[in-house]
């Protein structure tokens, strides 16, 4: 099992010191990837629970951002360059990036030049978006009903680019004449593309079977939830001739993480439930069942409060230094 940091760069405060400090442990620690969020705004109808959809359209979940509209949190984008920079070893990619408030050709040329910059670490998460409110502050309000065709263009543009010297696309979102784009991405034959959101077996299995998709990340999910979407998904992509493609797709989730001192409620609670929130024994013991049902990766998000980062770094080093070997043991 792989372990990738998930930066927490939207926060109520947070500081480039706090970010470079887990990034530099990230990578000491040898984590596979250190992934970035994707967040335009908090709308100040969030602080009043007032949002048309619950966070991230999660059942169960409040109509509200875990983050003030005030806040002082930093987009996730421009942190990639940065990361590039900073790091030599871990992987690097924001999860995931809402494409709607882009353009795909500047997303495909972008994203080719930031894997130069990264020496060919960049992983790419594509995903539609899903807060109304957002998508108006992005000028993108009239891409909302139709944010997920919005992501295959993105994807076949993305590809298109990276794969030809010239290129030409004419579709809804994107339409233009032969163009050249400057550099092709540096890895080969182009970096590994994740998806996320897409929860129906079959619309999922098409997808990864027509794209050549690399990675599906998820939040939060249960072990049961991820068992149950596998089998499912398994027989649709043998449909498709493609059924192998699920033993390679790297399987991710972001879990909230921080190791207590005493037990905490391992109820089944959907979304909410705890699962990488307790003791060093019931965070092993859940990455276990986690690995039993496929989970690959999982992205490690500290909490958006009352957690000090000092706190989640002594935490990393426990998961990375005595959890995960008693997990790869077991």
């Amino acid at each position: 099992m792989k372990l990738a940091l998930y930066l927490p760069n939207f926060r109520d405060k947070v500081t480039v010191k706090e970010l470079e400090d887990l990034t530099a442990l990230a990578e000491e620690l040898d984590f596979d990837s250190v992934w970035t969020l994707d967040r335009v705004v908090v709308p100040e109808a969030s602080d009043r629970e007032e949002l048309q959809y619950s966070f991230g359209m999660i059942e169960g979940f409040p109509t509200q951002l875990p983050v003030i509209a005030r806040g002082e949190w930093f987009q996730g984008w421009p942190l990639i360059p940065w990361l590039a920079a900073k790091t030599s070893k871990v992987r690097i990619g924001m999860s995931i990036m809402n494409t709607p408030f882009r353009a795909p050709g500047v997303i495909a040329a972008e994203l080719a030049t930031v894997d130069h910059l990264s020496g060919g670490r960049l992983n790419v998460g594509f995903g539609s978006g899903w807060m109304p409110e957002e998508f108006a502050a992005a000028s993108a309000a009239d891409i909302f009903p139709k944010r997920h065709s919005h992501v295959r263009e993105t994807i076949e543009v993305c590809q298109g680019i990276w794969s030809n010297d010239l290129f030409e696309y004419h579709g809804e979102f994107a339409d233009f004449d032969r163009c050249g784009f400057g550099v092709k991405p540096l890895q080969q034959p182009r970096p590994p593309i994740y998806f996320s959101g897409l929860r129906d077996p079959k619309r999922s299995a098409n997808r990864i079977a027509k794209y050549d998709l690399d990675g599906w990340i998820g939040i939060n999910d249960t072990p049961e939830e991820l068992a149950t979407w596998r089998g499912p998904i398994r027989e649709e992509l043998d449909k498709l001739g493609a059924a192998d493609k699920l033993d390679t797709l790297e399987m991710c989730s972001m879990y909230w993480f921080v190791i207590t001192d005493t037990e905490s409620d391992q109820t089944p609670m959907g979304k909410g439930s705890n699962i990488l929130v307790g003791t060093k024994g019931q965070i092993t013991d859940n990455l276990k069942r986690l690995r039993d049902v496929g989970l690959t990766m999982p992205l490690i998000w500290p909490p958006f409060r009352d957690v000090p980062t000092e706190k989640t770094m002594a935490d990393l080093r426990v998961l990375k230094e005595e959890i995960l070997p008693a997990v790869e043991a077991g």
